[in-house]
């Protein structure tokens, strides 16, 4: 299908603004306000694994962790994040916008940490969804992205749960930390988000969640339901 786009002009990059959520708040990366938490966050005793898939290794040192950080923050692209749990009030990972073609209207997520605190839990799906709707509702974006190893099976899982489109595979597309990586692409595009952002925010919902907090539908199922 052809779509006109003789109307189309170039989009804002994404802002470095902070997002609010329910189960979760997103604030631009901050060295001097961040790097203990995050530290805390980064530096556990699983950090290789957890780091295994992602472009830099698990810190070692808080000096050696503030440099970077310090680094990062300057970055416009990537444009970094960290990942706040509201229940606790601990910072509990970070991720980024990247790769942002403003010309074109996309952007992806990207080096995403996320701990237990918020990770395989609604806050996850939360911080995630505040970067599509950001993206989409916010800055009128046509397409954003999910890149991954093609070997990380639970990033790809986790993709598709949240509804992104599988794409295929660039082989030998990076050298990461040594080793030829294959990516996995994966998108949202624009036609496409309002009804996901539908089926976020219904999933979002407590009254999605009983008492013990488990789901009482899955996010997967309500998309189903949404296209009938």
């Amino acid at each position: 299908m052809m779509i006109d786009l003789s109307a189309w002009t170039p989009r804002k990059p994404p802002q470095k603004t902070a997002m609010e959520g329910r189960y979760v708040r997103l604030e631009p990366l901050s060295a001097t306000k961040h790097a203990e938490g995050l530290f805390a966050a980064s530096a556990t005793a699983d950090g290789e694994e957890r780091f295994r898939w992602l472009g830099e290794g698990a810190p070692t040192t808080p000096d050696a962790f503030r440099q970077w950080l310090e680094k990062v923050e300057a970055s416009a692209d990537p444009l970094w994040f960290t990942v706040i749990d509201k229940a606790s009030g601990v910072i509990a990972g970070r991720q980024t916008f990247m790769r942002t073609d403003t010309a074109n209207g996309v952007t992806e997520i990207g080096n995403i940490l996320w701990n237990p605190p918020v990770a395989r839990k609604p806050a996850a799906t939360e911080a995630l969804y505040l970067f599509a709707r950001h993206a989409f509702d916010d800055l009128g974006y046509r397409r954003f992205e999910w890149k991954c190893n093609n070997r990380n099976s639970p990033s790809k899982r986790a993709a598709l749960r949240f509804g992104f489109t599988f794409e295929g595979v660039f082989r030998q597309h990076l050298i990461v930390k040594g080793l030829s990586r294959d990516t996995a692409w994966f998108s949202i595009i624009d036609s496409e988000w309002p009804l996901l952002r539908a089926a976020f925010e219904a999933w979002l919902d407590p009254a999605n969640f009983d008492a013990s907090g488990n789901q009482r539908e899955r996010l997967e199922d309500i998309r189903d339901r949404l296209r009938g």
